[in-house]
């Protein structure tokens, strides 16, 4: 009996350190990394969409998550030493804005899931094996729609019929580079549209590039996507109208920044989608096992106001076809 009564009493106490243990384990918070290479300020809208996203799934900041932040500011070099710094908080996953920023986590974790908001393209980057089965540590969602920077320039010529020559922003170092201009290179010459390729390595840069610009006679300006033109698209839209250039560009926040047009992915809709695959991940799913997704959303968007500072009739066509215009 005596040796009966001694076993029960041990299987009390280890079942009792075993709730321990686990009432332990399920009241440690949920730390999330956010990794992106721009500013807080530059990525407010999309910040926003990755916290709703969240919100929805019945993921709360300060209650039931803590999101560890880390922004590079535009300076590409500093990324590599802000994923070491998630990585040894330990957090639970990564959450990754863009080519720059999901290269640096890669080199820092192969074991932390990396979920990519956006990145143009996902497997020439070798962050994945292949968009159906990553296989590694990271997933997400993709950008990649090589018509788009075509498109971008059809719709210029189309608001700016007389374009013959087009200045090309961009920054040479950010991933995904390349192969925009590859896709505009086609586009112009089937347009019969010269291009000028002006590179855009920080903010001094900017003044020179639209001195080109202008010295080589453009009839407008083309912007692919950087982290180092995002921060400075305030001052691109105020460049654009002082120089009196009709300027397309990557995504709505541009626009809602000043800027004249743009034609893209829906970058806001990628970043509350983000928020699907950390809830998946939490829950026990592994990146290898998650398909990374494509865009699903477009958007065309005008700003009248810009248009009327440059003294620029949008055509009757181009409006129908605008999905939002600012007035």
């Amino acid at each position: 009996m005596t040796k009966k009564i001694l076993v029960w009493l041990l299987e009390i106490f280890f079942a009792a350190n075993v709730s321990v243990a686990q009432a332990q384990v399920s009241s440690k918070p949920i730390r999330i990394g956010f990794l992106i290479a721009t500013s807080a300020t530059a990525e407010k809208n999309r910040i926003d969409a990755f916290q709703r996203g969240l919100r929805e799934l019945g993921y709360v900041e300060g209650k039931n998550i803590v999101i560890e932040w880390r922004f590079a500011e535009g300076n590409l070099d500093r990324s590599p030493a802000l994923a070491v710094d998630l990585v040894n908080l330990k957090v639970d996953v990564i959450v990754t804005g863009g080519s720059t920023s999901t290269a640096a986590a890669k080199k820092a974790t192969t074991t932390i899931p990396i979920v990519m908001a956006q990145v143009n393209d996902p497997v020439g980057n070798g962050f994945v094996a292949s968009l159906a089965r990553p296989g590694g540590n990271i997933t997400g969602l993709s950008t990649l729609a090589p018509e788009i920077n075509g498109k971008q320039l059809e719709l210029l010529k189309e608001t700016v019929p007389r374009l013959s020559r087009v200045a090309v922003l961009g920054t040479s170092t950010s991933p995904g580079n390349a192969q925009s201009l590859r896709e505009i290179e086609l586009a112009a010459g089937a347009l019969k549209v010269k291009h000028q390729n002006l590179d855009v390595l920080g903010p001094k840069d900017l003044d020179t590039a639209f001195r080109e610009a202008s010295k080589a006679r453009a009839d407008g300006v083309l912007v692919v996507n950087s982290p180092v033109l995002i921060v400075q698209r305030k001052q691109l839209a105020e460049l654009a109208v002082k120089n009196r250039l009709p300027a397309i560009l990557p995504q709505s926040e541009w626009v809602e920044d000043g800027g004249l047009m743009a034609y893209g992915v829906s970058i806001i809709d990628l970043y509350r989608r983000a928020a699907t695959f950390v809830d998946k991940i939490l829950k026990g799913r592994t990146p290898a096992e998650l398909p990374v997704e494509q865009p699903m959303k477009f958007e065309f968007i005008v700003n009248l106001k810009a248009a009327k500072q440059i003294g620029l009739t949008i055509p009757p066509q181009v409006l129908a076809r605008a999905d939002r215009v600012i007035r």
